[in-house]
């Protein structure tokens, strides 16, 4: 089956009804943030996207993106390959008060003037918020692993040799 486009807007409430179901890729030349925030260029992301309504009666859009993304190992600083995976679920939102309504398993999506959703964009910002906090290679791939640094050694007490009151230290201090 070949890959097409993913949809730039949709309408999630007439593709709901119909149970539309997108399986297509986006280019990584759309991806501008991500890119901006990598070291280059993403790969294509493959996306599928299902709409539909739950049994609550709440319209939803349900999907997968899978990416890999290039970025600069902070231990070596070469660069590596990272691959992204993440999972979606939203439902379409009009006002303040649906948000309250909504259950945990959705997160709330805003609707433009014309009742649609910005798929790409909402896409882009799941990948952008699964980026690595600090990235980095895994320790047996990045040449630097071995030179982790360690300062000094925190020694612990056998449990049984602690006093039973916590504030027992404070009063030996007191005491000298």
């Amino acid at each position: 089956m070949q890959k097409v486009r993913i949809p730039v807007t949709l309408n999630p409430a007439r593709c709901a009804q119909r149970q539309l179901r997108y399986d297509g890729t986006i280019p990584s030349k759309v991806m501008k943030r991500v890119n901006g925030a990598s070291a280059g260029d993403c790969k294509e992301v493959d996306v599928s996207v299902e709409c539909g309504v739950d049994v609550q009666g709440i319209v939803y859009l349900k999907g997968k993106a899978v990416t890999e993304l290039t970025l600069t190992c902070q231990r070596c600083m070469e660069i590596y390959q990272q691959p992204v995976a993440v999972e979606f679920a939203f439902s379409p939102v009009t006002d303040d008060s649906q948000i309250d309504e909504l259950p945990d398993a959705y997160e709330p999506v805003e609707l433009d003037e014309n009742g649609d959703v910005h798929l790409q964009q909402l896409i882009e910002d799941e990948i952008l918020v699964a980026f690595p906090i600090v990235p980095g290679h895994d320790n047996e791939n990045c040449r630097l692993a071995s030179r982790d640094v360690v300062v000094g050694e925190i020694k612990s007490e056998p449990a049984d040799e602690r006093p039973k009151n916590p504030f027992a230290v404070l009063e030996s201090l007191k005491r000298n």
